[in-house]
């Protein structure tokens, strides 16, 4: 009966009346919402079944929509404390599981939420449909837990401090936006890989759940969503990005007498269905000659995409740190970062003066020392919740995306010259600069001292210093474009030199001046209060070690 009805009605039809209904009038209905007014016990948390909530909306969708592409939209206020799915107890008196918690095995509640969600995620996948995260709270509300069922859905999360937020109020609006700035969300996806015989598939890193299926290609090594040649993705958009890793290992490849670089064949066959419930193929087949580096690297160093490299490794150092226990991801990334200098560099043995490195890899050692420092690696200061969310969105974002995730770009403004790229360093503060920050997550907009000086004074509204006005507007112009193409909608931080949230810039620039060496720097600069290496310093230890005999 339910099946018939809702089948009368286009999912696309749908889709606009229910955004209309959100984004009708200029101001949403969710504005109109109120608190739930259920008393809550003093020293108590609220009585919350997230995980039963969601299992029945999961069986509604199943009985109506089986097999047909549809979402549910979990928007969560607080962390679930009854039923499947409880993350922590009702007494407030008992904080919520920490990173230190889950390192010791003393979050009691951690498996046996995440074993749920384990099995909610099968259940939807089953189904064909998707759980979409929107978690709005100041304390956490168990993304960490939700993880397994939103990224094998394919699913979109968003974290925010509260619903009144910009951030989930803008990322929200933009789900059911139509034209240029939709989404592109898609329904129903598989990914299936066929490749030369020569080449093991080990698995898939990102928002797609494996189906299960054997083949000649199948590698022994599984990682991530492996042991399958074809993955499920019940939500997909324009901006997905999987990471598929083979092994090339395999000391079967024949060479067929008199052939030179013989060819290596790739296809992956891709379909999904849209909004309008009409389904699409999309076929890409690569080929690449094989190549021996042990005759001659010249070949695979040109084709060595540095940023790319920096977004897999990237992935897969949060993966290894999610799955294996003692993982020491600084120690690995510093290990493979040398080996690679080591193959791949130009030096004199025992000679560390004499390294150099090919341009195509020029920039690699940088992108690893940023991951280094990132908060993929480095979770102190970060809750479980906040460091699933910025796992998510590194697995499921393109490489442009992902990389500045790791390496923030940043952009200077001043009078005496054009906005133009700054180096990611404390050097690049100046009192007459402005510097704009994107680390996807947020975007800063940073006052040297004398600029905000004169915004302070009303220069900026007087008409004879309109050249300083535009400066002013240039980084919150360009902040704007940024957030327009952005899902989630990023949180934008405007601060001044020395004000207490000039940290969050900070945090992100090399420590090339400390309060070690706070004598060199230059007027109007600034320096960072840490005893992290600066950039200078990690190339030079990775050079000793590289050249070693």
């Amino acid at each position: 009966m339910f099946s018939g009805v809702v089948r009368r009605f286009p999912r696309s039809r749908c889709w606009s009346s229910w955004a209309s209904v959100l984004l009708g009038g200029g101001q949403p209905l969710l504005d109109e919402l109120q608190t739930d007014q259920w008393p809550v016990q003093a020293g108590h948390r609220a009585a919350r079944c997230t995980g039963v909530a969601l299992s029945v909306a999961a069986g509604l969708l199943g009985a109506c929509l089986p097999g047909t592409g549809a979402r549910i939209i979990a928007l969560v206020g607080g962390p679930c404390t009854e039923g499947p799915g409880t993350i922590v107890s009702k007494d407030l008196s008992e904080p919520v599981r920490s990173h230190k918690d889950l390192d010791k095995d003393a979050a009691s509640y951690f498996k046996k939420a995440v074993k749920f969600y384990d099995s909610f995620a099968k259940q939807l996948v089953s189904q064909g449909h998707v759980l979409d995260l929107f978690a709005s709270a100041l304390d956490q509300v168990g993304v960490a837990e939700m993880k397994v069922a939103v990224e094998r859905t394919g699913g979109l999360v968003v974290l925010a401090e509260s619903f009144g937020h910009s951030v989930f109020k803008d990322s929200f609006k933009r789900v059911f936006e139509d034209g240029e700035q939709s989404l592109g969300l898609c329904f129903n996806g598989m990914l299936e890989i066929t490749c030369s015989k020569d080449i093991k598939i080990q698995g898939v890193i990102g928002p797609c759940t494996s189906l299960e299926k054997k083949g000649p290609n199948v590698a022994d090594t599984v990682i991530g969503e492996g042991n399958t040649m074809a993955w499920k993705m019940c939500g997909l958009d324009k901006s997905t990005c999987l990471t598929v890793l083979f092994d090339l290992s395999s000391t079967e490849r024949s060479n067929v007498p008199g052939a030179a670089n013989p060819q290596l064949y790739l296809q992956f066959l891709t379909s999904y269905q849209d909004t309008d419930g009409k389904m699409l193929l999309r076929v890409t087949t690569v080929t690449r000659r094989w190549v021996d580096s042990a005759v001659s690297a010249e070949e695979l160093v040109q084709g060595f995409d540095q940023e790319t490299a920096a977004v897999v490794m990237a992935r897969l150092t949060s993966l290894k740190m999610e799955t294996e226990e003692g993982f020491d991801a600084t120690r690995w990334l510093d290990r493979n970062l040398i080996r690679l200098c080591s193959k791949f560099g130009d030096y004199r043995k025992d000679d560390p003066s004499s390294f150099t490195l090919n341009p195509c890899f020029s920039l690699f050692p940088q992108f690893m020392f940023n991951l280094r420092r990132s908060q993929f690696v480095q979770v102190f200061n970060n809750s479980p919740d906040e460091t699933a969310y910025f796992r998510m969105l590194l697995n499921r974002e393109n490489i442009t995306n992902a990389a500045v995730m790791i390496q923030p770009s940043l952009i200077s403004y001043s009078f005496n010259s054009l906005p133009q790229p700054a180096l990611l360093d404390v050097a690049s503060i100046a009192a007459d600069r402005i510097l704009l920050l994107d680390s996807y997550f947020s975007i800063v907009i940073f006052h040297g001292m004398t600029i905000a000086q004169w915004r302070n004074m009303g220069y900026q509204n007087q008409p004879e210093h309109q050249a300083f006005a535009q400066l002013l507007r240039a980084p919150q112009d360009d902040a704007q474009m940024i957030i327009q193409e952005r899902f989630p909608v990023p949180r934008v931080v405007v601060c001044d030199q020395h004000g207490s949230q000039a940290r969050f810039l900070l945090a992100k620039l090399n420590p090339s001046a400390t309060y070690n060496n706070a004598s060199n720097i230059a007027a109007g600069s600034d320096v960072i209060f840490t005893d992290d290496v600066s950039l200078q310093v990690f190339f030079e230890h990775l050079q000793r070690l590289a050249v070693q005999s």
